[in-house]
This record gives structure tokens, C-alpha cells and sequence, in this order.
């Protein structure tokens, strides 16, 4: 009967439920391309599937893991570890693919439970919290096992159509989330296409030495008074050919740099208040490049009680013990802890260049990292990276190319953040049946 609900039980359901393995030889015998994808935990996160950080096998191990091979559609669930719960469906770009052994499949039957539907149900804060309870409870390490995802009974309408209309509700959201995303990572790669031409492959010092270019005729990516900028010829530098009467520096001296801290975590006073408090964990996707939130906020008094401050819009943020090199642009003003740097340009360098001049040296950054137990850099490391010092007007050209699109990239992820907050309203309230598919569509 259209509009009835009723307690649905995985096991009943699903055609599949099984989790994966790691191939023969471990992480010795990963790709970094190949004809078939493994897909990890890192891969699975709960607003969807993230192609960093993915493995890929050759035709020899995926055939060992024949029987775990991820079809169109599937879900996907963490089952073991820190990430243990965390539930995408599987992009399908990535396919054909595997699944190792932190990583299950679940593969409802259409027919009876619509897969995407599924997905919504199990990423709702209520079934987030019974399904991290299940984990804890066996053992010293959090863990799902097949019994309990076969045991998992989820809330939703008899009729599948009714299910898809809700998933298809949610998805439009997610959709045009995704969109922004892919957008963001088109416009990071051509601002970060121009970074590399003018500053990394000096492409217009190479045009005119190879005649590609006479004064009075344009060439497309860079600005016409620029041209003459560029000198007709390299000379030997610290670091390899830069163009003739440039010259190079230590990076170091094209920055202020500042720490972070983190007030004590045993004083609740210091915290769950306004301020944006950045862990390396708050890391922006790929192409977002801005970060405008944070899993924690801190408050006055727990600013005041530590070494942080309130970075400006614009500040690049470094991951610089541990996981080292991660960047992000501030989009909004916040703090961050003692595991990063923020930089700003100086002597005339400005944001963008900064954020794109330290995303090409982070390299020889983490060659030059230490530590008995993190790999860590410190404020004197900057100063053994050298750096090119082109002239300040081609970097006030530069800051002027790429602005209209990274003003764009900022503006999506608003939207996205905003998207974001209405599919998490209408979600429980779909998914509870309080809420009915033709009113939540006034709302999408």
C-alpha cells in the first residue's frame, strides 16, 4: 500500500554483504594506475566517495578477488577501525574495482530496497550512532561484522518507487553539490596551470627564445604589457635555470609566518564556542581549496588561553607535523592548533601566489622534514628552501588572472555549505516519513 513503512532487515534484502581482502604482497603490489581500482577505507566518507588516495591493482589480483567485485550502485560501508561506519555508494568512474578487507559490500536487491535510498539511511545521525555503538561493543578495536549488517534493520517505505522518489529528493542536493565540486576542480586547475607556466616552466621566456613570440603579438594566458617582463634567456640559479636578472631567495623571506596552539581540551569553557578552530583533519577537498568550517570551534576565553589567533581571510594554512604538506586557503576567519603554519605573503608577494608558490615547493619541504616519531617541519626549514623572486608586477598580473576564479571556487563552497545544510534538514524528517515527498520538494 502506497505510503506504508515498515522495518526492513539487510539480510532479507540484499543479494550481497561481504567485505573484501588485501591482495597478495600487500602494498607492494598496488599500482599507481592500473586496469582495476582497490577501494580502501580512505576512499569511503559519509558526503560520498573520494578518489584520493586510491589503490590500483593488475588483472592477476583482481581476479584473486573476483568475488568481491564492486558493481554499479553498490554500497559501500567502513568496518573496522577509526573510520569504522563512515557509508558511500561507489563512483562509478572508479569501476571496475575491488574492496579490501575494512571495506564492505552491501548490494540490496532493487526490486526490494532501492540502493541509493539505502545509502540515506544508513549515513542519518540516528543510524550513525547505533552503528558506532554496534562497533565498540565487541572488542578492543571498533569492528561491524557481517552477523550485524545482516541483522540491520532500516525504516523505510513498502514501495520502492516512494523510496527512489525520497533518495532522488536527497541526491538532487548531493548532484548539485557534486557539480560545484567538479567545477572547483577545473577552476584550481587553471589558476594552477597559469602558476605553472609563468612561474615553474617559464612557457613565455621559452616562446621567445624559440621565436614563438614577437614584441606586438599577444600570446594567449598572459597579459600583453606583461610580455616584456620575460627575459629572452635562463641563467643557472640554487635551483636550476630561472629567467635572465630574476633572482631567488629564501622562502622564508617571502612570508610571515605564524603558529597555532590549542587550549586545554579538559576545560570545557575553551570549547563548542563560534570561533573556526582548523586540525589537519579539516583539510579541503580536491580543487576546494578554501576552508570555511571546521569540525571544532573554540571559544573567546579558550582563545585567549592558548597560542592561537584569528587568521585573516586569504592566510595559507600548512600541515607541519605528522601528515606534512597539506594546504588550505582561510575562506572565513578562524584559529588553528600547533600542527600547522599559516603564511602570508610578503614583500609584495600576495595570497594566491603563495598558496600556489607553497604548493610547489612542499616536495622539498618534506625532503627536508625531521622528527623521532612525526615527520615535522619547523620555521628554519623554510628558510633552507630556496625560491624564485620574479618581478612584483608579474605577480600583481598573476594575483589579477586568477582571482575571478578563485573568488568562484569560495562562492561554490558556499553554496555547497548551504546545500549541504538543507539535505541534512529534510533528511531524518524523509527518512521518518514525517516529512512527505511532495513537500520536501518545495524546499529542494
Amino acid at each position: 500500500m502506497a505510503g506504508e513503512w515498515a522495518p526492513i532487515r539487510l539480510g532479507d534484502v540484499c543479494m550481497k554483504i561481504g567485505s573484501g581482502a588485501t591482495p597478495r604482497g600487500g602494498s607492494e603490489v598496488y599500482l599507481e594506475a592500473g586496469p582495476y581500482s582497490l577501494i580502501r577505507s580512505q576512499n569511503i566518507y559519509n558526503n560520498g566517495f573520494h578518489q584520493d588516495g586510491l589503490a590500483f591493482i593488475g588483472e592477476q589480483h583482481a581476479t584473486e578477488l573476483e568475488n568481491v567485485a564492486v558493481q554499479k550502485s553498490d554500497v559501500l560501508l567502513n568496518i573496522t577501525g577509526d573510520s569504522v561506519a563512515r557509508v558511500c555508494q561507489v563512483n562509478p568512474k572508479v569501476l571496475p574495482a575491488r574492496v579490501n578487507q575494512h571495506v564492505a559490500i552491501i548490494r540490496p536487491d532493487p526490486a526490494k530496497l532501492d540502493p541509493r535510498f539505502l545509502r540515506y539511511v544508513l549515513v542519518s545521525p540516528e543510524m550513525q550512532t547505533k552503528l558506532l555503538s554496534w562497533a565498540g561493543s565487541g572488542g578492543t578495536r571498533n569492528a561491524l561484522t557481517k552477523g550485524m549488517i545482516e541483522s540491520l534493520e532500516v525504516h523505510a517505505p513498502i514501495n520502492v518507487i516512494e523510496q527512489r522518489a525520497i533518495a532522488e529528493i536527497l541526491g538532487s542536493l548531493d548532484d548539485k553539490i557534486e557539480a560545484n565540486r567538479r567545477m572547483n576542480e577545473t577552476l584550481e586547475a587553471m589558476a594552477s596551470a597559469i602558476f605553472k607556466s609563468w612561474f615553474v616552466d617559464f612557457d613565455p621566456v621559452r616562446a621567445k627564445m624559440e621565436g614563438r613570440w614577437r614584441k606586438g603579438q599577444p600570446m594567449p594566458g598572459l597579459p600583453s604589457d606583461m610580455w616584456d617582463i620575460f627575459p629572452r634567456g635562463f641563467a643557472d640559479s640554487e635551483i636550476g635555470g630561472i629567467p635572465k636578472g630574476w633572482s631567488t631567495v629564501p622562502s622564508s623571506e617571502t612570508v610571515e609566518i605564524s603558529g597555532g596552539g590549542t587550549p586545554k581540551t579538559s576545560v570545557p569553557d575553551f570549547w563548542g564556542g563560534n570561533i573556526l578552530w582548523y586540525a589537519i583533519g579539516d583539510t579541503p577537498g580536491a580543487g576546494d581549496v578554501f576552508v570555511i568550517d571546521t569540525a571544532k570551534r573554540i571559544t573567546k576565553k579558550g582563545l585567549e588561553n592558548c597560542a592561537a589567533q584569528v587568521l585573516p581571510v586569504g592566510a595559507t594554512i600548512i600541515s607541519a607535523r605528522g601528515t606534512v604538506g597539506n594546504l588550505a586557503l582561510v575562506g572565513t576567519p578562524m584559529a588553528m592548533n600547533q600542527s600547522c603554519y599559516a603564511l602570508r605573503g610578503s614583500q609584495g608577494f600576495g595570497d594566491y601566489y603563495t598558496y600556489f608558490a607553497t604548493k610547489d615547493m612542499i616536495a622539498d619541504l618534506k625532503q627536508r622534514t625531521h622528527g623521532s616519531v612525526f615527520d615535522t617541519i619547523t620555521r628554519d626549514t623554510f628558510k633552507t628552501v630556496h625560491v624564485i623572486s620574479p618581478p612584483r608586477e608579474l605577480v600583481s598580473a598573476f594575483e589579477d588572472a586568477v582571482r575571478p576564479s578563485m573568488r568562484q571556487i569560495l562562492l561554490n563552497l558556499r553554496q555547497c555549505q548551504a546545500l549541504a545544510s538543507t539535505r541534512d534538514l529534510l533528511l531524518p524528517k524523509l527518512l521518518s516519513g514525517k516529512l512527505r515527498v511532495g513537500q520536501a520538494e518545495t524546499v529542494a
